[in-house]
């Protein structure tokens, strides 16, 4: 097992004791992340792979960016801890030891509210980031017809909500690519109201 010496307070055990209860999770929301009496937990990836083949570093560190882990170091990552980032991270770990490497998952809580801020805005900033794109994207899309219209506007959505799953934080950017979508959703309904229009003048 990969080990990290971490400025928290860290238990890698699985037991009764130390075992996450099942928590609510709205599309990658962590309530935990909202409590006021002492800080959230956060689950640890630190994970070894051979340098060769480079194949199964690489879709490792696709999976964990779909995630939307923090990296804190090379071969370290974390999410805000329930139920599902839990065993998120288990099934990336069992993905390491597969392709001939080490892995170990860890729970841990910040000895500072400082070092939890500061993950959560490591996090938060790359969230925004995807939302302004998606943002770029849809209103790049407002001048195009229709039809190109109707095909943006359903990746998008689906980009959205990735992004949705993998937002733990929420910033601002969230409602503003909520909004943007539906905009060009109205946009496309009346770009084509006014195709069918000049069918209609057409005929």
């Amino acid at each position: 097992m990969a080990r990290a010496t971490l400025p928290m307070d860290m238990d890698s055990r699985v037991s009764p004791e130390n075992a996450l209860e099942p928590r609510c999770c709205n599309h990658g929301y962590s309530s935990l992340m909202a409590k006021s009496d002492g800080y959230g937990e956060w689950v640890f990836l630190t994970y070894a792979l051979p340098r060769t083949p480079s194949a199964p570093r690489l879709a490792l560190w696709r999976k964990l960016k779909r995630l939307g882990v923090a990296q804190l170091a090379d071969g370290l990552v974390a999410l805000p801890a329930d139920a599902r980032t839990r065993e998120q991270l288990e099934w990336a770990a069992d993905d390491a030891v597969s392709a001939g490497g080490s892995a170990g998952v860890w729970l841990a809580r910040p000895t500072t509210r400082a070092q939890e801020r500061e993950l959560a805005k490591t996090m938060n900033h790359a969230r925004a980031a995807e939302y302004q794109a998606l943002i770029d994207q849809a209103a790049a899309a407002t001048g195009a017809t229709a039809v190109e219209q109707a095909r943006v506007l359903r990746r998008l959505r689906a980009e959205n909500h990735r992004i949705r799953r993998r937002d733990f934080f929420r910033p601002i950017e969230r409602e503003q690519a909520r909004q943007a979508l539906a905009t060009l959703a109205a946009t496309r309904h009346a770009a084509g109201d006014a195709d069918q229009s000049r069918k209609d003048v057409v005929r």
